[in-house]
């Protein structure tokens, strides 16, 4: 699998981020990827879905995900363009269902103490690394396994599985 490397702009929030506040419950009634984007993080940061850019980060202090076990939240920030949530620390129920639907997200402290909003990061899954490029730092993550980075290259779960299924035809 190639390696995969992402490039963005960082959007800076605290802890306990929970999936309430990144889609509000009253937009769980859409399903569509985009429709929820354009709620994301509104209650919070009303102004975030109308300026975050595809390939942007997320970056967030412990706990990110908290809360309900929806996979709304995760599909909001893809979205609304998110390519990869940083954080401290996530929620257990977040982090499944992030990659369940093929949402990068890296567990890293030091990267997330040290960046600041609107820093240009570089991330790459592969390897694990946060480059924070406005400061020069570099960041090392858990880096995922090849069998999740290929759950999420496929976009998620159900892709994955499918595209396995097809291979055994």
């Amino acid at each position: 699998m190639s390696s995969m490397v992402m490039e963005g702009k960082a959007w800076r929030y605290g802890r306990d981020i929970d999936t309430d506040v990144i889609i509000p419950a009253r937009y769980l009634a859409l399903t569509d990827p985009a429709e929820l984007g354009a709620h994301c993080m509104e209650d919070l940061d009303p102004k975030f879905a109308g300026r975050v850019r595809e390939g942007d980060f997320i970056v967030a202090e412990e706990n990110f995900g908290s809360g309900s076990s929806r996979e709304h939240a995760p599909l909001a920030l893809k979205g609304c363009g998110v390519a990869c949530v940083i954080a401290s620390s996530f929620a257990r129920i977040f982090y499944r269902n992030a990659i369940n639907v093929g949402l990068p997200i890296l567990e890293c402290p030091q990267a997330v103490a040290d960046t600041g909003r609107g820093d240009r990061l570089r991330v790459d899954l592969e390897r694990g690394t946060v480059e924070n490029l406005t400061s020069g730092n570099v960041y090392q993550a858990q880096p995922f396994p090849e069998f999740m980075r290929e759950i999420i290259s496929r976009g998620g779960l159900v892709q994955y599985v499918q595209s396995r299924l097809r291979s055994k035809e």
